[in-house]
């Protein structure tokens, strides 16, 4: 269980600074560039991700011996996408739905898919499951 916990405040430290890319962002390009906030979203999550990849298998996660790092980085890259799909899912409810701003939702996205990422990730990625 302490192992699991350490693992989980790595993952944590990692997800701060992913958080910080994906969450600046996406006001950067809604607000400076004017972009839509979904499209935003979608850049300040996406360039997050690459972020996340590099530093997750690097410090957080084991590296599985009988994998491939290319269908690491694939399996990686799938459930990052249906994290995508349900941060902008969540996005798009928080804010047209229910009217809230979309900095706001973006906080309680982010707890939602970073519970996602980190049960996924451990499943089909982590040698030490």
């Amino acid at each position: 269980m302490k192992k699991l916990i350490a693992q989980f405040v790595k993952f944590g430290i990692v997800g701060a600074f992913a958080f910080v890319i994906d969450y600046g962002l996406l006001a950067f390009c809604t607000e400076v560039l004017r972009i839509n906030y979904l499209v935003s979203a979608t850049i300040g999550f996406t360039v997050s991700v690459v972020f996340n990849y590099l530093a997750s298998m690097r410090y957080v996660f084991s590296h599985k011996e009988d994998m491939s790092r290319r269908r690491e980085f694939v399996i990686f890259v799938i459930l990052s996408v249906i994290g995508l799909i349900i941060n902008n899912a969540i996005m798009w409810a928080g804010v047209e739905a229910i009217g809230w701003h979309y900095l706001i939702v973006k906080l309680f996205a982010t707890a939602v898919v970073m519970v996602w990422n980190f049960v996924t990730r451990k499943l089909f990625l982590d040698a030490d499951r």
